[in-house]
């Protein structure tokens, strides 16, 4: 067992929680006891070493950080917001709470079976290590349970605040969204932090259940200063004839790794998932995508776009896997990366495993730098060569971005990225056009 693993395991022993949670966290300790610390050896994490979790092994939980929040970095959006601040709930910056919302500490009856009926089963917890930690950890979280054939008035906002502390702290965050039949919500996660040095390890794990006909609008936002650690996990079912459209972008850290697991369980469902990365400096991030067609007749559609710059390093690795029943499946996976340095790199594996005889799918992956003629061009016209770099980059990712159906979120997100390329909103509006 790693020196990691060790100290989890006493931190768990600390953590308080209801009653009603003992067990899945018993039973999560004594899995997370057995599993296997990933090497450069274990395929899934060969690009993405954990040495620096051995390095700064968290020696305690987070409190609740007295400094006021920053509003600017908040998404103006008109919803239910939930705000965490390393990981303890803080009311006074929260919106009240609609029936719909709650969180697992008070719970009822009535919603403890609804989380106990489907908390850790969307994936196995031996797939997903440092799931079954969040669960060996789990002392409070977000349920968010819309009834059958019903709407969900205002778009749910969960952000998860990270401030620096004086010692190596550990933030662990559970959110379980539940839509029955022909139910429909929006769900933005944000992650944020100070400007100061981070020096948390946050683990972060969303999983999500749409019911039969059930329609989820799906966004997680990984904004942190660039030394934090992230380790995040989205898991989904998706139902007959559900939807799920989600879209998902990450700046680098010193450590940050983002996994998708989507199971189509009935007829008819349909994913849209789009994702962008933006590491640079000497950041990397680690994009993970696991897409199981169980059913006929299910569509998923992923794209996933990346800009590395600096010495920073991204890994993708998406899969596809259909199924021998999985009759009639349309799936399509592209990952585009764009090299703005020499000393950038990308890992990008791209994977399609089909067992089934009729079906429609493609897969392909690029990785390119930005286009010496088209920079020609820019330049003959006025344009500086940074400029054109800056708005030749921001090209590439602004497909994406356009196709983002919250206003709110699209609007929050370009002054930052233009922030971000170093240059005003302007100069991105004209790569815009």
């Amino acid at each position: 067992m790693s020196d990691f693993q060790q100290q989890a395991l006493k931190l768990a022993a600390q953590q308080q929680s209801p009653a009603w949670l003992a067990d899945i966290r018993a039973r999560a300790a004594n899995d997370w006891s057995n599993v296997v610390w990933p090497t450069r050896k274990t395929e899934h994490w060969k690009y993405t070493p954990l040495a620096s979790l051995q390095k700064n092994i968290p020696s305690t939980w987070s409190a609740q950080s007295s400094s006021p929040l920053n509003e600017s970095q908040m998404i103006s959006v008109d919803a239910t917001r939930l705000v965490f601040i390393n990981g303890v709930f803080d009311p006074a910056s929260s919106s009240e709470l609609p029936s719909e919302v709650v969180r697992f500490s008070q719970a009822s009856s009535a919603q403890q079976e609804v989380i106990a009926q489907h908390l850790g089963k969307v994936v196995e917890g031996g797939q997903h290590l440092f799931a079954t930690l969040n669960s060996a950890w789990l002392n409070d979280g977000i349920l968010v349970h819309v009834s059958r054939n019903q709407v969900l008035a205002k778009p749910i906002y969960v952000v998860q605040v990270s401030t620096a502390e004086s010692q190596t702290v550990s933030v662990n965050q559970r959110v379980l969204v539940v839509l029955e039949e022909s139910a429909q919500a929006e769900i933005i996660e944000h992650y944020i932090s100070t400007s100061d040095v981070q020096n948390s390890f946050v683990n972060a794990l969303t999983e999500i259940v749409v019911g039969d006909n059930a329609n989820l609008q799906h966004y997680r936002l990984n904004l942190e200063e660039e030394n934090i650690q992230h380790i995040g996990a989205v898991h989904v079912n998706l139902q007959r004839n559900a939807r799920l459209r989600a879209f998902t972008l990450a700046l680098g850290s010193k450590l940050k790794r983002i996994d998708y697991q989507i199971n189509h369980r009935g007829k008819g469902a349909e994913l849209n998932l789009q994702g962008v990365y933006l590491p640079r400096n000497n950041q990397m991030v680690d994009y993970h995508s696991n897409v199981q067609h169980w059913v006929p007749n299910c569509t998923t559609s992923e794209v996933f776009r990346g800009i590395i710059g600096d010495s920073a390093q991204a890994i993708f690795n998406g899969r596809i896997y259909i199924h021998q029943d999985a009759q009639k499946t349309l799936a399509e996976l592209s990952n585009k990366n764009l090299l703005t340095s020499a000393k950038a790199e990308i890992n990008t594996k791209p994977e399609l495993e089909i067992y089934a005889d009729d079906v429609k799918c493609a897969h392909g992956a690029t990785v390119s730098q930005l286009n010496a003629t088209a920079l020609y061009y820019l330049q003959s016209r006025g344009v500086s060569r940074t400029e054109a770099e800056v708005m030749m980059s921001f090209g590439f990712i602004n497909e994406l971005l356009e196709q983002i159906s919250e206003p709110a979120v699209h609007d929050y997100l370009f002054p930052r990225l233009a922030e971000l390329f170093g240059r005003d909103q302007t100069l991105l509006s004209m790569a815009d056009e």
